[in-house]
């Protein structure tokens, strides 16, 4: 029997993917109309409607990267706010929360992090997401999900190829989900481990290569350990 899955942030770029690839779960998707998580009583109200045994946590606010920087109220808010509230409505329901989280909760320089190693976001999108990791965690019935993904085709026309990551595809991810979802804890998710020009290139011979320097503030080697992901898919 399918768990019901209430998906936040229904309206959003994953989840217009999701409703067109997914085959094999339930879902329910709450526009941000219908679930204001800013809101205990919208999030209550939606979830006494639907009543999910899992909320797949997607809403919040991620591009344009620089808005966390300009506007860090609405970061706050959305990234963080948001998710305690979401996961103060798991807890009082007893409802299984997964979170979408981010690799950039790591600092990007030497590479490899695996789920146990210490994070240290680099800017402040990473910050609200940590903040957000951090309501979570406190809820013993959660997942998450440290993901490192993008649309496809790549949405750049440049990519670096001195920045190393794991990107992959909203379809790629969509694919694992059902093998994933039944776990706890955290886990880094993401595809192979290379140059961002090098992902990029598999589906856009036209890629134009750039090299990320000290103006971009990027660190160059963002790459997550995947065993623990492996191992489950595996």
């Amino acid at each position: 029997m399918k768990k019901k899955i209430l998906v936040t942030g229904g309206d959003g770029r994953f989840s217009k993917i999701l409703k067109q690839k997914n085959k094999s779960l339930e879902l329910f998707y709450a526009s941000k109309k219908q679930c204001n998580i800013l809101s205990i009583s919208s999030i209550e109200k939606i979830v006494k409607k639907i009543k999910p045994k899992i909320i797949m946590h997607c809403a919040g606010l991620s591009r344009p990267m620089d808005i966390h920087e300009k506007n860090i109220s609405k970061s706050i808010d959305l990234n963080i706010i948001g998710t305690a509230n979401i996961t103060k409505v798991c807890k009082k329901n007893d409802i299984k929360l997964i979170y979408f989280s981010t690799g950039y909760v790591y600092e990007g320089v030497k590479g490899n992090y695996s789920e146990k190693d210490s994070v240290k976001p680099f800017n402040n999108y990473g910050l609200s997401k940590l903040g957000g990791e951090c309501a979570v965690a406190m809820y013993k019935n959660s997942l998450i999900l440290r993901i490192t993904m993008t649309e496809k085709p790549f949405p750049y026309k440049k990519a670096f190829t001195n920045l190393k990551s794991n990107f992959m595809y909203h379809e790629d991810l969509i694919k694992i989900l059902p093998k994933i979802i039944k776990k706890k804890g955290i886990i880094n998710v993401g595809g192979k481990s290379q140059s961002v020009f090098q992902f990029a290139k598999k589906f856009n011979k036209n890629i134009i290569k750039i090299k990320a320097n000290s103006k971009s503030k990027l660190p160059l080697n963002q790459t997550m350990n995947l065993s623990k992901l492996n191992k489950i898919l595996n």
